[in-house]
């Protein structure tokens, strides 16, 4: 059988690989990045469907244009400029997920052999989806801020020749679970400007601070930028409403998005008015807001509960991030730790995490690792925590 030259460049993922050793329900895991099954609205989503009159349920059962269904991009431009984001001289696209945003962003940018400069450590899904196509991954050191812009800078006049697009996910990092700063972020933008390279924005969490003193920072560089600048923004209901609803959305230049519209036209013709159609009336019935505030609630009180946890139990020596927001915490050893080793360590007496290596760019560091304290239960958090420090004082020795 000959395959095409395109899955040379396929990589299974670390993290469903991890998910699956972890499916066990007697152990506690920090795996999987997504919400409580406890936390999603059903009781709002059935009693939003039983309200709509019959002529929408039908629309919901039928094909879609590609660019989504008319009523929710209406709705989601309403939503955008909310969040200061200029409509002038973009397009929005609703998409299959955001992971099909960055992969028709990629799809349409990157041929095989290019840079795409990424954050290091960067989300999994954003490796996967670059590699996919024979791009070559430049990652650049993120500390507490955001990306090192020196570091950037290294990056950027290293490499033979202009890298063809930059990815950042600055709001509640998947993994790190930092929130850019305020001067990092105009730094970026001035960056992108000065350099005029594409900016890949991805923003599945913003909306997830846990203090409304900490909002300002979750305004998106979309925002912040001349309209000229180059950014593609992306964003998912996928943590404000449900994973399961396969909804994202792209917004960028149309010159950009007119042909990303047309490579989603070869992969799924439309994405599903179904769900579409209930994110329409979650957003257009005024329900987002409430939804979002009471898990903002839930979110940081597990985290809260993880980081006191982690102070308990870690021994010295052990860093990790204190989030302001999000579904995540990155926890970094010394160097000469491996984090595979401690998973199997933890794994056999019941807890779980993502190794820090499915997340560096060149699948080399490997001294970190990611827990996600979205889905646990809250009562089950620091025991979990509890297993995990045990494992690593084991290695320690």
């Amino acid at each position: 059988m000959k395959f095409s030259s395109a899955t040379s460049f396929m990589r299974s993922s670390e993290i469903r690989r991890l998910m699956q050793l972890a499916a066990d329900p007697a152990v506690i895991s920090f795996a999987g990045g997504m919400p409580n099954n406890s936390l999603f609205p059903t009781d709002t989503i059935r009693d939003m469907w039983d309200g709509l009159p019959l002529s929408i349920k039908q629309e919901a059962f039928q094909y879609g244009p590609t660019p989504g269904y008319p009523r929710l991009v209406e709705a989601l431009k309403e939503y955008l400029v909310s969040k200061q984001i200029p409509l002038d001289n973009n397009m929005l696209i609703i998409t299959t997920g955001a992971q099909q945003a960055i992969n028709l962003v990629a799809k349409v940018l990157v041929d095989a052999g290019d840079t795409v400069i990424t954050e290091d450590p960067c989300f999994i899904g954003a490796v996967a989806a670059f590699r996919s196509y024979g791009a070559h991954l430049a990652g650049v050191e993120i500390d507490d801020g955001g990306m090192v812009m020196k570091k950037l800078d290294a990056v950027w006049h290293g490499c033979k020749k202009p890298p063809q697009l930059v990815y950042v996910s600055p709001y509640f990092h998947n993994p790190a679970g930092i929130i850019y700063s305020e001067e990092r972020k105009q730094a970026l933008v001035s960056f992108v400007a000065d350099k005029g390279v594409c900016m890949l924005e991805d923003d599945p969490y913003g909306e997830l601070y846990f203090d409304e003193a900490d909002r300002d920072l979750t305004v998106p560089m979309k925002a912040m930028a001349d309209t000229r600048v180059p950014i593609c923004y992306i964003g998912s209901f996928a943590k404000i409403f449900g994973p399961g609803m396969r909804l994202g959305w792209l917004l960028g230049p149309a010159e950009i998005v007119e042909k990303c519209e047309l490579a989603k036209q070869s992969m799924d013709a439309c994405s599903a008015t179904f769900t579409q159609v209930l994110a329409w009336a979650f957003l257009s019935q005024g329900r987002l807001k409430p939804y979002v505030e009471s898990v903002r609630i839930a979110y940081k009180r597990r985290a809260e509960t993880m980081c006191k946890a982690l102070e308990q139990y870690m021994p010295d020596g052990i860093r990790w991030s204190r989030p302001k927001g999000g579904f995540y915490l990155w926890v970094t050893m010394p160097e000469s730790m491996d984090a595979t080793a401690v998973f199997n360590a933890s794994i056999k007496k019941g807890a779980a995490f993502v190794i820090g290596s499915a997340f560096d760019p060149q699948g080399v560091r490997n001294n970190s690792f990611r827990l996600a304290f979205s889905h646990t239960a809250e009562d089950r958090i620091e025991e979990g925590v509890k297993i995990i420090a045990g494992a690593i004082k084991e290695q320690m020795k």
